[in-house]
């Protein structure tokens, strides 16, 4: 094992560490400071009996007055080790013996504190001797007093007591640099002693305590990594295996909550993703946070690609709202609906309901946005079909009082025509003019029906006919109109054999009102229409123009009834056109550009010969 030092074996090393260093040290001190108190205390006897040696050998000297061997004797006394200086002071205070140069003579006056150690208190309290502490303590002074006896009377007063006083100056430099040295072995002592009980705790807590302790960490991580059932050991009866024991029961419990709420977010997933509407969950900045499977499928991209992506990055011409509901969201602070318009994966156009709803927090700030996606193509459709029921049925109430109050003066144009047919046999011209008038007015007559059936909900029968031959009489009709407005109409060449199953009147007047309203957008000069007709499974007829053409707004509505882009039209043909030509099972489309032309197609299923035949 890899011995670490955390954060907490390096507190606990430093919490011991500052403790025994705090009771050596003050063991230390207290130890230090009674040691040289009783050193000084011994000292101080010693000197004592040394000082009252000295004084028995001086008085004896003194009676016999040999000054030169007191003298002799001071200076040998002063000599000895640890002596710093021996004076012999008169009663005065005066130096007459020294073993060395006095260098402050007034540190023995009267006042001086070596003096005041015994003056300071009255007569009778004086003892007999003094040691007391001068120079900073340095020097440890016993001063002894020389009484004046029976014997030194010859010399001395017999009135005074005293007859001088004996200086012995010891130097304790030498005891307190001991101390010293004893101080610092035993600091050094308990230094070592410190580190070696700081290492044996930091080893046993590390051994016994910290490496416990890591299993807690280990399976932690473990636990957070996804591995729910990683336990702690929790052998033994001490606080660590209680502990263990109790952070077990927690991760069972743990354990649980998180399987529950794994289960309740699989349960919730499957039923968002069952929705077919596509939901989607945006942050502020309308980065993708979450979608179901409905809004995957819309964006074609998996979930992986989408989330952390913005929303204008999923799909690029997905959206085609220009006031994103999301921002209006966040900027409202309330429920945004938009609809808009987007282009499936397959190439078709889909309409959508966008509802965009805010998440507050706790606090009622908005932190994310969610997007609910609605397909509305089949309710726009309904509601196109719906409106259009409408329309059929006012254009059936106009159809039907149209075409009773038309087809009366068409019934008597059209024998009157007869007439003029059967009395002029002999003029060509005229003939053949009221013979166009009379195919006319059977046309008029059959639209009318036509409009009277449609107003009444009956269909109109469809017969077999023959494609070259219809547009060939269509171009016969049109051409008048297109010399009065100087367009040249080409018909390219047919091939023989196109059959589609229609009624024939609606069906030159589908391919009439084409040709008459491109004669009609073509300029006044040079306008030239081109009819082609191509024929694979299904017959193509294309009429195309020169014109003006149609922009791509008003190409939405040109098939709606009463919508017209020429002053006095009545925006019906086109519309009826387009709902016979379905009825036969084909369709109508267009291809225009504004300021080249415009080119209408009629797709109708072909019929083969056999068939017609």
């Amino acid at each position: 094992m890899r011995l670490k030092i955390g954060s907490t074996t390096l507190g606990l090393a430093l919490g011991v560490t500052a403790a025994v260093v705090a009771a050596c040290t003050a063991a230390a001190y207290v130890y230090s400071t009674h040691h040289f108190r009783a050193l000084l205390d011994g000292a101080r006897s010693t000197a004592l009996a040394q000082g009252d040696l000295i004084r028995v050998a001086l008085e004896h000297q003194m009676i016999e007055n040999d000054r030169t061997l007191i003298r002799r004797m001071v200076e040998s006394f002063g000599r000895q080790a640890r002596v710093e200086q021996l004076v012999v002071l008169d009663r005065f205070g005066a130096a007459r013996y020294s073993s060395r140069r006095i260098e402050t003579p007034s540190e023995f006056r009267i006042d001086s504190p070596t003096c005041q150690a015994c003056h300071r208190y009255p007569p009778d309290q004086r003892g007999n001797s003094r040691v007391i502490e001068t120079r900073g303590g340095t020097v440890l002074r016993t001063v002894i007093p020389i009484h004046n006896r029976e014997a030194c009377y010859q010399c001395h007063d017999p009135q005074h007591k005293i007859n001088g006083i004996l200086i012995l100056d010891y130097n304790t430099g030498e005891m307190r640099a001991a101390m010293t040295a004893d101080l610092r072995w035993m600091v050094a002592g308990a230094a070592a002693l410190t580190l070696l009980l700081v290492s044996a705790i930091v080893l046993v807590v590390r051994l016994s305590v910290l490496r416990r302790l890591q299993r807690f960490e280990t399976t932690a991580r473990q636990i957070v990594a996804g591995d729910l059932a990683r336990r702690v050991p929790d052998q033994g009866s001490d606080t660590i295996a209680w502990l263990a024991r109790e952070f077990n029961t927690m991760a069972d419990s743990m354990s649980g909550l998180v399987g529950e709420v794994r289960d309740q977010r699989e349960r919730l997933e499957r039923v968002i993703n069952s929705i077919d509407d596509g939901i989607v969950v945006l942050d502020e900045g309308r980065q993708v946070i979450a979608a179901n499977d409905a809004f995957l499928r819309r964006a074609g991209s998996s979930r992986d690609t989408l989330v952390g992506c913005c929303c204008r990055d999923v799909a690029p011409g997905g959206c085609t709202v220009d006031d994103c509901p999301t921002l209006a969201c966040l900027s409202a602070g309330g429920r945004q609906v938009r609809i808009c318009e987007r282009r499936t994966l397959e190439g078709t156009v889909a309409w959508e309901e966008v509802h965009a709803s805010p998440i507050l927090d706790s606090g009622g700030r908005m932190t994310h946005v969610v997007e609910v996606w609605r397909d509305i193509s089949e309710r726009r459709a309904a509601e196109a079909h719906l409106a259009e029921s409408h329309r059929l049925a006012s254009v059936g109430v106009l159809a039907s009082g149209f075409s009773h109050e038309l087809n009366t003066p068409l019934a008597t144009v059209l024998m009157c025509v007869e007439g003029i047919l059967r009395d002029t046999p002999s003029d060509q011209r005229i003939h053949e003019s009221a013979a166009i008038a009379r195919e006319q007015l059977i046309r008029c007559r059959g639209i009318t029906q036509h409009f009277l059936r449609m107003a009444r909900g009956q269909s109109s029968g469809a017969g077999i006919i023959d494609a070259g031959e219809a547009i060939a009489a269509v171009e016969r009709l049109t051409a008048p109109t297109a010399r009065a407005h100087s367009v040249a109409v080409e018909v390219a060449p047919i091939a023989s054999g196109l059959h589609v199953r229609a009624d024939e009147a609606e069906f030159q007047n589908v391919l009439i009102n084409l040709i008459l309203n491109a004669i009609q957008a073509c300029p006044a000069t040079g306008g030239h229409v081109v009819v082609m007709v191509e024929a694979a499974e299904r017959i193509h007829i294309r009429v195309a123009d020169n014109g003006c053409g149609i922009s791509a707004e008003n190409r939405r509505h040109i098939f709606e009834p009463f919508f017209s882009l020429r002053q006095g039209g009545t925006g019906l043909g086109l519309f009826l056109s387009l709902n016979a030509v379905r009825r036969w099972g084909g369709e109508i489309t267009v291809e225009s550009s504004v300021g080249v032309g415009s080119t209408f197609e009629v797709v109708l299923p072909a019929l083969a010969e056999a068939a017609a035949s």
